[in-house]
């Protein structure tokens, strides 16, 4: 392996703003060809990116990669669910946790570790609007307090 440089191509800002999260995992992801050189490019979208375990696998779903130009008849469906690569005992133990604990599995970010592609899952835990309000709530003070640091 060459460079081992991380280079981000995609967050999933909202992440953050809809829960609590807990725990990060780093996971690979099984692609085409067309796929990771539209990721190359900086054409997907996490926005509505959600993960699923099913059968023992972890998959994610709803994730966009849009088509590769050059591609032609190489292009995947854009939505298609896309497998995670993760042990097999680390599934079971966030299925076990998914299952009882009303956590959930939330892509935050998919970026290039050398010349592979990974995907940051975390294990969250949904906020209630009042835990927004007191997240915005605290945020905007820090910013004031930075602004009236700054202004000294």
């Amino acid at each position: 392996m060459a460079a081992t440089g991380v280079k981000i191509v995609a967050k999933n800002q909202k992440a953050y703003h809809e829960y609590f999260i807990e725990e990060k995992f780093e996971t690979g992801i099984e692609l085409s060809g067309t796929e990771v050189k539209s990721i190359r490019l900086g054409n997907l979208s996490l926005k509505e990116a959600w993960c699923q375990i099913k059968d023992g696998e972890l998959f994610i779903r709803q994730m966009h990669i849009a088509p590769y130009e050059q591609g032609n008849i190489f292009n995947k469906d854009p939505l298609r669910p896309r497998r995670l690569l993760m042990h097999k005992r680390e599934i079971a133990r966030l299925f076990g946790k998914v299952k009882q604990d009303g956590y959930a599995l939330v892509p935050i970010s998919v970026y290039f570790k050398g010349s592979l592609v990974k995907v940051e899952i975390a294990l969250a835990k949904g906020k209630k609007l009042y835990d927004k309000r007191d997240d915005a709530a605290k945020k905007d003070a820090k910013r004031q307090i930075d602004r009236a640091m700054k202004g000294r």
